[in-house]
Order: structure tokens, then sequence, then C-alpha cells
């Protein structure tokens, strides 16, 4: 049995952040059997590594389905890699992108970074946005209009809905079985529930009904999307975001990005990981 590693990604120090599985094997195991393994693990993603020429090739699965890239998952990978083979960075071969991750060791924690996928974003569906504000019990009147609600994209779709204040994020709740169905006709990943603090430090919550979870506590895809969609609206970033997710999870999770000027260009998201758990055995 391969032991599956449980790793919190983009944790707070040495508490907080957001757990992932990570397995690591000479070679990957069939679809089914990773997508039973997610469930058993039951974090929101799971990471499947093997080696692939001088790369490692990785795949993702959340609970319910495969998700095309999870960067909490990545940076806990990047973590478990480094603990594994040493401070470096390590070419990541995805369903559909070439991505890097690098880790650090530094006492009890390991510092990560990953190189995300492209980014894109577009104005969202205005039939979209109107029954997202519904299920989580949102008005127009919510929103933040110097943020516009948006579909955005960093390796994953995500809807962002940007809020006037911190109290009406605090307040977020939602019918999980109507937001799973909304989000996958939509293609959504997730949404991403955002406010702002100053220019650069946002507080962001993403409810991850696709993938079986209500909310997740960091979301580095996400993040990444987000960061890309700033950038596309030419906001006052300074070259870097930084995001506290998960505070009202009892998980608080720090996520930095940071944005090139390159439209479209991959996001630098880093964080700190640590080891959780004790290993739990897969099944294969």
């Amino acid at each position: 049995m391969i032991p599956v590693l449980r790793i919190a990604a983009f944790s707070d120090g040495n508490k907080g952040g957001n757990p992932a599985g990570v397995w690591i094997g000479d070679a990957l195991p069939d679809a089914s059997q990773m997508q039973a393994i997610a469930a058993e693990v039951g974090f929101s993603e799971t990471a499947f590594a093997a080696p692939q020429g001088g790369a490692w090739r990785v795949r993702y699965f959340s609970p319910l389905m495969e998700v095309p890239f999870c960067g909490h998952a990545t940076i806990a990978l990047g973590a478990a890699l480094a603990h594994r083979h040493g401070d470096r960075t390590f070419e990541l071969h995805l369903n559909d992108a070439i991505i890097s991750v690098s880790g650090r060791r530094d006492a009890n924690t390991i510092a990560a970074a990953l190189q995300s996928p492209p980014t894109r974003s577009a104005p969202v569906d205005p039939t979209l946005r109107d029954g997202l504000l519904d299920l989580f019990g949102y008005t127009i009147d919510d929103l933040d209009p110097k943020i516009p609600p948006a579909r955005i994209h960093g390796g994953a779709d995500h809807v962002v809905l940007a809020l006037k204040s911190r109290q009406a994020l605090a307040r977020m709740t939602y019918d999980f079985e109507r937001g799973r169905a909304l989000m996958e006709k939509a293609g959504l990943v997730t949404v991403a529930l955002v406010t702002m603090e100053t220019p650069q430090l946002f507080h962001v919550r993403n409810a991850f009904a696709a993938g079986g979870v209500v909310e997740d506590p960091a979301t580095g895809a996400a993040a990444a999307a987000f960061a890309g969609y700033l950038r596309d609206i030419g906001w006052p970033h300074g070259g870097a975001i930084d995001i506290v997710q998960g505070e009202d999870m009892g998980m608080r999770s720090l996520i930095r990005a940071e944005i090139g000027e390159t439209a479209g260009s991959s996001i630098r998201v880093s964080g700190t990981a640590r080891f959780t758990m004790h290993d739990v055995a897969s099944s294969v």
C-alpha cells in the first residue's frame, strides 16, 4: 500500500490551511482507483503524482470528480516533493497544461510556490450572475461595482462575485444540492466570493459544491484566476495581492499571488504548507 500524505496548504504558520491528500507512486492508478481514494480521503482535493521523464505527471480528484487544476493540492505536492527530494523546482504535467511548483524546507513548515496555467476572464452571463446571487441570498446592491462579476480562469473555471463588505461575506450560506446543480450546469469548479480590505488585501470564501465540498478554506486555482482578472481590469495591485481565506471556517489560510504585467500570463501563487496527520493507507 502507498500512503496518502495529508498536508495543509496555505497555512497560517503552524495552524490553519486547507488539507489536501498527496499520493506519490511509480505510476498513476487508473482513474476509478484515484476517484475512490479521493473519496476515501474526503478532502476537497487529492493530488496524484508519478515520475514522467524528468518531470511529474499529476492529476487531481475531489470526492466527486476529477478537476483540471488545484492550487492548494499543488502546493501540498510541492511540499511533499521537497520533503523527499530536497529544495528545488519540479515540473508538473497536468491534463491540459505544464506548470511548476517549488518547495523549500523551513523548520516545521515548507514554503512552496506554483506557477499557474495561463489566465483569462470574461463578463459573466447575467442569468448566471442572478442565479448565483439568489443562491447565496445576495442582491445586486451587495456587489462592489469596482470589481464586476466575471467568469475567471487560471487552470479551471470560476465565477467571482465581489461584495461591498466583510459582514456580507461572513453571512454566506447556500443550499448545497441547489448550488451543486447550478455550478455543474455552468461548468464551474468554484464560486469565489471576495471583499476588499485594501487594494492589495482581500478576504475570500469559495463555494465548491461541484466537488462535493460546501466550502474550501484555501483555493489556489481561484486565487490565480482572480489575480489574473484584477490585471485584466487594470486594478492597482502593485504587483501582488494577499488573500485571507477560511477565517469563517476556523481554518485561516494565507495566499499570495504575484502578478506580472503581460495579459493572460501565469500567476505565481505561494504560501506555506504543514504536515497535518499521520499518513493514511490507500488501497493502491
